[in-house]
């Protein structure tokens, strides 16, 4: 049975089986690689998305659970990566390896959309779910700062 969702604003059929993790079928059945891999148990956060406005572990949720939500990518954030967060991130220069910043972006975008002006204490719970093994953590949390002030600034 197909099981039918929205992603990045497109309505979308996936005839997957219904265990099937969402990653699988946002990377080989929709072609969005932006959504990376890492860690296949929801301990890393490279694989996060959105799911109706929520940051969720794409690796280990079924596509079944899905049905009928919107989801949210990265290459969905924003066409010309004018969003405050990718705008952001490359100011601040965040990236080191970039393997963990889809997942990264995608948590500090649910963040600013939740909380428009946080506090480092919600930086802090919002993004521990999210590793990154090159230990730009100071960048991410500046990064995230200067995303709502470009925020605010519309």
């Amino acid at each position: 049975m197909a099981t039918d969702f929205t992603v990045n604003g497109r309505a979308v059929s996936s005839g997957a089986d219904a265990d099937t993790p969402l990653l699988w079928v946002l990377r080989d059945e929709l072609g969005l690689m932006g959504t990376k891999y890492g860690c296949g148990i929801a301990q890393c956060g490279a694989c996060t998305v959105l799911a109706d406005g929520a940051p969720v572990p794409s690796c280990s949720i079924p596509v079944s659970s899905v049905a009928g939500q919107r989801i949210q990518t990265i290459e969905g954030l924003s066409p010309d990566r004018g969003h405050p967060v990718q705008r952001a991130w490359a100011e601040i220069d965040v990236p080191q390896c970039g393997y963990c910043q889809s997942g990264q972006i995608m948590t500090a975008a649910a963040l600013l959309a939740a909380r428009p002006d946080p506090s480092d204490a919600d930086i802090d719970a919002a993004m521990r779910g999210v590793l990154c093994r090159c230990g730009t953590y100071p960048r991410i949390r500046a990064a995230i700062r200067r995303a709502a002030e470009l925020a605010r600034a519309g």
